[in-house]
């Protein structure tokens, strides 16, 4: 006999029912009795152990509305949570593509489901009392079932869904029986390049309420008077009749600044002199809204947001958003993210000066604006709406990308996810701008969800960057959007845009954060500080999202992305792409973009005089009020001075030329050759809720004089008859001297081995390379890289002889770099010059072949022992630099293990190379050591693995290190860029020069 199933109104596959027994909108408040403050006795958290069961499609779900029915054999789940972190279904991440067919507005039968209970007592219901449930994020779609009777069905993954439960409660003991569904027809609107996870995963509560209560208020500040007045207006709906309602708004310190009684539905506060929020200064005043039965309290931030003469204004001020993007995302919990998480990654941000937050691509928590609000960040808040899979069925493209939106059908719901973002969050005073929604494509829907927003919220501004592209024959209407937005523009895209059109200018997404990179960070800012109406930008992203697999038997974690599921499809690590791990360790990148955004910016005016040039970043702080200037004196590296500059007295966006107090005397004393610089330090100068007194905001370095080039050719002292000895065949030479004996490989043209003092320091041959472990950021010309045999090359020698003179024996090389099936990829004359000591000088003279892809570096690499594990240099550090990625570094003198400078990127890839170093030397505890030096500057890298190990795994905890060191020393490393989803690497960062000049002397102790 079947068993009894429950069957589902299939509301799941109704575009026309959005929500069914949900409460309007409202914004996010919580009601307190009268006279509490904390924890709401009219709130009933119901998170904890839900019963749970899984089914495979919702038709195989049992009938639990029978009579008599028993949650037997259920498990149990925590709530709020992510079933998928729990061992349910399974991992999937995708970016673009939908993970079912494109068969609007249909999902599949096979449509993963869960079932929740819990029990909810009652003990009285009081006359006239209402309740509300409500659910902060469920994924996708959920029916709710109060005593086994259909209480409303919702969508909208990360917006907050509210059901009067008021006449399916009784007192005693009651049932709560949640059906989530992983996929509906609002999933076509929920394409986010995330991981795709499915469940109660934000919180759940119940709110007991007067019968006639505040249902919904808005709070909007207007500024007047040049900004020195202020005048707070706050709108009332109500539930049932209108109640009487007095409104208190007290100052930070809690002084009563005015009280008054809300008559006709609405309240104005005049405000004398108000103290303005910005992010700078989060200033938050409170307001108290009392009803008889219930008090709501309101923070609020006096601020106005507005484009004035194209440039966008908050309280009068020209600003530039320095932002990230943000996903709800952990490798633990997945989307289920509490406060304490959410203060981290707010903490972090202001260590790094980040001052903006795009929430992609969805509202975050409810309380998560709040938070940004009270610490001070510009929110873009943005709808629950991508629809990018419209441009991957068979025939799509760039020219479908509104084929959803652009259905009817779908109306309703741009309009309805639009609705309950504004709605719910619209009393922030951090929520400056709303966003539409992400990459959707264009249609009249969007433009009547823009006139909308404007119509309902005048006070701020509204974006979209799906209004940029034209496709279905649809001809798009801008007019309600305030900013025209881009992502990953090039820069010359952009100074075209600014040219030419009026409206300000943002970058919702710029500077793709995957992996080894971003490395045109400084570029984009130069732009951004050159045009007043190009409002800044929002680095994508914030955090590689990653699911935690556990730890190694050697202590490695194991994180896991697209793809380590069995999942089709799956976009791989694309989603390995933030400014920080999975579990917040900052990458790199954040340090690089902490420095590029630092509040204050020097240029040196008159190098003789040791006169600067300061100019203050900050939109709204005096310097004077916020940091103080220490300064470094260096001298090839070394730091001979140090000065406290103390506080500067410089407005927002002001310069001023200050003096160095550096003494002549003490440059007087310094080597002739000496290299000077000026290291000028900012230092944060007050106590703030996430970073203190003393806390490092960034940093400029000022170049004074250059160095005197430490390069020594080997050589004699003058004529005389060397001591060395050359024995020569056809595929060997062989040169020897007091300490030394050096066999050269003549079919590969370099050493073979170098003995000195009876030890062979490379385990094995000197190579020429090329070659890089792809970043993620060479995606894109890794392709055409392999095409051309970068990976696969290998020397061919033409000629070799010997010569010797003045006390120097010189092997001369011609040969090619060449690979397999491929025309040379670089034509060399090589002159290996060794002294009598054993220093060895290499020229390197080559020629590229111009017709072949830029290369990915240049220079020589060595297997060393592993004992040269301590290396010293001069040059940027001490984290890895690039030529276009070293604004986090500077240029000085370090001393680091080879262990400490490898960068774990969870997929691996070229790291820790460092940029413009002038010497080098690796050492061993023994004493021996190999000092390096160069014509021009050069790059370096030492490690533990092999370039070839780094591009052969897929993630970090599967590398072998090597037995030994591994150094390459360069002529040139191409940069990183941000073409990972980014325009090409800028050419000026590309080792494109046709020709190659490299000279390097390795000295041996």
């Amino acid at each position: 006999m079947l068993k009894s199933e429950l069957k589902l109104p299939l509301y799941h596959e109704d575009t026309s029912v959005l929500h069914a027994g949900c409460e309007e909108n409202r914004s996010y408040y919580i009601p307190f009795a009268p006279g509490e403050r904390e924890n709401s006795s009219r709130v009933e958290l119901l998170n904890g152990e839900w019963d749970f069961r899984f089914y495979n499609n919702p038709f195989e779900l049992e009938d639990f509305t029978e009579s008599g029915y028993l949650y037997k054999d259920y498990d149990t789940i925590p709530v709020p949570g992510c079933i998928q972190m729990y061992g349910y279904d399974r991992h999937q991440y995708t970016n673009i593509n939908f993970p079912f067919p494109y068969d609007p507005p249909h999902v599949p039968l096979d449509n993963p489901t869960c079932v929740y209970h819990r029990s909810l007592p009652v003990e009285q219901m009081p006359e006239g009392q209402k309740y509300y449930l409500n659910f902060e994020g469920v994924d996708s779609c959920f029916y709710v079932y109060i005593n086994s009777t259909l209480a409303g069905y919702s969508q909208v993954s990360h917006s907050t869904s509210e059901f009067d439960i008021t006449a399916y409660i009784k007192p005693g003991q009651n049932d709560i029986t949640v059906v989530v569904l992983k996929w509906c027809d609002g999933s076509y609107l929920e394409d986010q390049d995330k991981f795709r996870m499915t469940g109660i995963f934000r919180d759940v509560y119940l709110i007991s309420r007067p019968a006639d209560h505040i249902r919904d208020f808005f709070v909007k500040t207007q500024l007047k008077d040049n900004y020195t007045k202020a005048e707070i207006k706050v709108e009332f709906e109500f539930d049932g009749e209108a109640v009487p309602v007095v409104c208190t708004l007290t100052d930070a310190s809690g002084k009563v600044v005015a009280e008054d009684t809300v008559k006709d539905s609405q309240l104005f506060i005049p405000v004398e002199e108000p103290v303005l929020w910005n992010a700078e200064n989060p200033y938050l005043y409170t307001l108290a809204i009392a009803a008889p039965d219930e008090v709501i309290y309101q923070k609020v931030g006096i601020r106005s947001v507005e484009v004035i003469k194209d440039i966008i204004h908050i309280n009068g001020v020209k600003v530039k958003f320095k932002g990230v993007n943000r996903h709800d995302s952990d490798p633990v919990t997945g989307y289920t993210i509490s406060r304490e998480q959410a203060l981290k990654d707010l903490k972090l941000m202001k260590e790094a000066n980040i001052n903006a937050i795009r929430t992609s691509h969805y509202p975050n928590a409810p309380w998560f604006s709040g938070l940004c609000s009270e610490y001070g960040f510009y929110v873009v808040a943005e709808s629950d709406l991508e629809a990018h899979g419209a441009t991957c069925f068979y025939g799509g493209g760039w020219e479908t990308y509104g084929d959803l939106v652009q259905r009817e059908m779908f109306a309703e719901a741009i309009l309805d996810r639009n609705q309950r973002n504004v709605i719910r969050d619209k009393n922030n005073a951090s929520v400056i701008i709303w966003s539409m929604g992400n990459e959707a494509g264009y249609s009249k829907a969007f433009e009547d969800t823009g006139r909308w927003i404007k119509e309902y919220d005048s006070t701020r501004l509204l974006h979209y960057e799906g209004s940029t592209s034209q496709t279905g024959g649809h001809t798009n209407d801008t007019s309600m959007l305030d900013i025209y937005s881009t992502m990953y523009a090039s820069i010359p895209s952009i100074e075209e845009y600014l040219a030419a059109n009026p409206k300000p200018y943002m970058l919702c997404e710029f500077v793709h954060a995957m992996g080894n990179g971003p490395g045109d960070m400084e570029d984009y800012f130069e732009c951004i500080y050159s045009h007043e109406r190009f409002a800044g930008g929002f680095v994508w992203e914030w955090c590689d999202h990653a699911i935690y697999r556990g730890i190694t038997v050697d202590g490695r974690k194991v994180f896991h992305y697209g793809g380590d599921s069995g999942e089709y499809p799956h976009d791989g690590n694309f989603c390995v792409d933030g400014m920080v791990s999975p579990d917040r360790i900052p990458h790199p990148a954040l340090a690089e973009y902490k420095n590029v955004i630092r509040p204050v910016r020097a240029a040196i005016v008159k190098k003789e005089e040791f006169t600067v040039e300061l100019e203050n970043k900050l939109d709204f702080t005096n310097l004077k009020d916020f940091l103080t200037i220490e300064a470094e004196l260096l001298c090839n590296g070394e730091r001979v001075a140090a000065y406290a500059l103390g506080a500067v007295d410089l407005p927002p966006h002001g310069k001023t030329i200050i003096q160095l107090p550096v003494e002549k005397s003490l440059l007087e004393a310094q080597s002739i050759n000496a290299g000077i610089t000026i290291k000028l330090n900012y230092i944060q100068s007050i106590e703030l809720p996430f970073t203190s007194k003393g806390h490092k905001l960034g940093f400029d370095q000022l170049f004074i004089k250059e160095s005197a080039n430490p390069f020594v050719k080997a050589g004699g002292n003058g004529p005389k008859v060397t001591s060395i000895t050359v024995e020569e065949n056809a595929s060997k030479i062989l040169v020897a001297g007091v300490d030394f004996k050096y066999c050269f490989d003549k079919l590969h043209g370099s050493f073979e081995s170098l003995v000195i003092k009876n030890q062979n320091i490379i385990e094995r041959p000197l190579e020429f390379n090329i070659w890089r472990a792809p970043m993620d950021n060479d995606r894109n010309i890794r392709s055409s890289w392999e095409m051309a045999r970068y990976d696969r090359a290998f020397p061919r020698v033409y000629e070799t002889w010997v010569s010797q003179e003045k006390g120097v024996t010189a092997i001369h090389c011609r040969l090619a770099i060449t690979a397999i099936q491929i025309q040379h990829i670089l034509d060399l004359n090589v002159t290996w010059f060794i002294g009598e000591d054993g220093t060895i000088t290499a020229e390197m003279e080559g020629k590229r072949n111009k017709e072949l892809p830029f290369l990915p570096r240049f220079g020589l690499r060595f297997f060393l022992p592993g004992e040269y594990d301590s290396v010293q240099y001069l040059g940027y550090g001490p984290g890895e630099s690039y030529v276009d990625k070293r604004r986090s570094a500077w240029f000085g003198r370090f001393d680091q293990k080879v262990s400490d400078m490898y960068v774990d990127y969870i997929k691996p890839q070229e790291n820790s190379s460092h940029y413009g170093c002038e010497e080098l030397k690796l050492s061993a505890l023994t004493g021996k050591g190999i000092y390096i030096t160069a014509q021009a500057p050069f790059s370096f890298q030492a490690g533990k693995y092999t370039q070839e190990e780094l591009a052969s795994k897929a993630h970090n905890y599967e590398l072998e290190k090597a037995d030994g060191t591994i150094l390459c020393l360069d002529y040139k490393m191409s940069g990183t860029g941000s073409n990972s989803c980014g325009p090409a690497l800028a050419e000026k960062y590309q080792l494109n020069e046709e020709d190659i000049s490299f000279k390097v002397t390795l000295q041996f102790s």
